[in-house]
């Protein structure tokens, strides 16, 4: 039976293929995670799906929860408040902190999911104490969220920050997404760009682990690849390496821009680790310029894929009325 959690908040994070909700209590600790997948849903069976996993959360922990917080993958328009386009989500035009509001009886508080993911790194993860922080999370897309004097930046209207439909190939390959743009980083470096890569690579090497693990049944996805570069097998640790450079290209760009302290690199394909990051210092170490390419850390989120479901429980207590009890401080 699980823990009743008391003064208690659940986050949500809801990414392009799947939800991750949790209770989170006054010292961080998460009770009752649930994941869900939202393959095959319309906008309207989504946010049944979302409001259902909250009220499993509640249910399963008792009546302490105080506020929910979600981070969802939309821009925003802070005129209207309008959800009004998701990347990689059947979401669009939509009041979500209205709409959740209404169904759950509880205070809401609704960030982008990158946002969401970047708050809690700040806070508490692998870019605690630094005031300007880039982050990006590989995924099914690349979520970006930013940290500027201390703040989380989200743009004029809320729909800054998108980092993963910066232009880095001109005339490159449409964006995967909703974006009208070509050439976007997201289509060269995020989970989905990893397993097309890969899908080329071993029908030319189909004897390797991964062309076997292939052959014996397994789907290609971004943390099957991950696993297996991490096991040593060429084709995969090689894409690692492919996908690391061209994140290292797009870092170079934000680098020169932001002169961040840290860049913080989440979501599935971070998994590999150094397969990745390493080959994306090289590439910011040759290509920006001084002094930030001399003083910035590329390092993996602390957080790994609860960054979004943390960040986005912080955000609810902080902004959703609730005393913080025991949560950090905001970044000073």
């Amino acid at each position: 039976m699980a823990r009743v959690v008391e003064r208690g908040v659940i986050g949500v994070d809801l990414g392009g293929t799947k939800l991750l909700a949790g209770a989170v209590d006054a010292d961080l600790g998460v009770h009752h995670r649930t994941n869900r997948l939202i393959y095959g849903l319309d906008q309207d069976g989504l946010v049944q799906m979302v409001a259902d996993a909250v009220e499993e959360v509640r249910t399963a922990v008792g009546s302490g929860i105080e506020a929910v917080g979600f981070g969802i993958p939309c821009t925003f328009d802070s005129r209207t408040g309008m959800a009004v386009q998701a990347a990689n989500a059947p979401l669009h035009d939509i009041a979500f902190h209205e709409v959740m509001s209404e169904r759950l009886g509880l205070p809401v508080v609704v960030d982008n999911d990158a946002n969401c993911a970047v708050l809690c790194e700040a806070r508490i993860g692998a870019a605690a104490g630094c005031s300007e922080i880039v982050l990006l999370t590989l995924g099914t897309g690349i979520g970006g969220g930013l940290v500027l004097g201390g703040e989380v930046y989200r743009g004029w209207l809320g729909g800054g920050a998108e980092m993963g439909h910066m232009v880095v190939e001109m005339d490159g390959p449409p964006c995967q997404s909703q974006c009208p743009n070509y050439g976007c980083l997201e289509t060269v470096v995020s989970g989905t760009a990893l397993v097309r890569l890969v899908s080329v690579a071993v029908a030319r090497r189909p004897d390797t682990p991964l062309g076997q693990a292939l052959e014996e049944g397994r789907e290609l996805t971004g943390p099957m690849v991950t696993e297996l570069a991490r096991e040593g097998d060429p084709v995969a640790c090689e894409a690692m390496r492919v996908i690391g450079r061209r994140l290292g290209i797009g870092l170079v760009s934000l680098v020169n821009i932001f002169n961040p302290q840290v860049v913080v690199i989440g979501g599935g394909v971070s998994e590999a680790g150094e397969l990745l990051l390493e080959p994306a210092r090289e590439i910011v170490h040759q290509r920006a310029l001084a002094p930030g390419r001399d003083v910035v850390r590329i390092v993996q989120a602390a957080y790994g894929s609860e960054a979004g479901m943390i960040g986005a429980a912080l955000a609810a207590r902080e902004k959703g009325g609730v005393a913080r009890a025991g949560f950090p401080e905001p970044v000073a």
